[in-house]
């Protein structure tokens, strides 16, 4: 039972959400070999002053 965890920025829609649901998925489902139902996956948007990338805040760029 695949489990895949995504951690982005916030500000993606519902639709984009579904979309890349329904790929990864797929991907998941041809390459290891199990049923789409089998496949768990966890959206987590971040905001952008709770990432950081090489000491900045993403909020400050």
């Amino acid at each position: 039972m695949p489990i895949v965890q995504i951690d982005m920025i916030e500000g993606r829609t519902v639709e984009q959400k579904r979309e890349m649901a329904k790929k990864v998925t797929q991907a998941i489902t041809e390459t290891a070999n199990c049923p789409a139902d089998a496949v768990t996956i966890v959206i987590r948007d971040a905001a952008k002053s709770n990432i950081a990338k090489a000491g900045v805040l993403m909020s400050d760029k």
